[in-house]
């Protein structure tokens, strides 16, 4: 199954792609609620280039790496990776004001399909919340 979640963002497209590839970045949006952080994040931004982001409870009750590689890499438009035996697209839209960021991913079997979607889009949401902020 796959899942698809979008955000618009209220700023340039090349901020918009800067932000979603630096790792210090990543670091602050890459988050689904306030209980939960990024600690480490590592990008090594080109087709084959590896990344990984440490996902941690900030009570220190639980953490993950997020990890995976990059399969195609279309400048301000388009970002493929796989991460383990799943594989995510992520699309840069020029619309209006600013840019919608679609994300599109394969499903695990652990959680329910709502529950994937309801984090990956409120990841998504802190993502276009801090670069249009940055941006004002």
């Amino acid at each position: 199954m796959r899942i698809t979640v979008s955000s618009q963002v209220q700023a340039p497209l090349a901020e918009v792609w800067r932000a979603y590839s630096s790792p210090e970045d990543i670091k602050v949006w890459n988050t689904a609620s306030p209980d939960w952080h990024t600690t480490a994040s590592t990008v090594d931004f080109r087709e084959g280039g590896q990344f990984s982001s440490r996902m941690e409870a900030k009570d220190g009750s639980f953490g993950f790496d997020f990890a995976g590689v990059y399969t195609r890499i279309v400048p301000m438009q388009c970002i493929e990776y796989r991460f383990g035996d799943r594989e995510a697209q992520v699309t840069f839209e020029e619309a209006g004001q600013g840019v919608t960021v679609t994300v599109s991913f394969d499903a695990e079997q652990t959680h329910t399909e709502e529950q994937q979607r309801s984090g990956w889009q409120s990841i998504l949401d802190n993502f276009a919340r801090h670069v249009s902020a940055a941006k004002a």
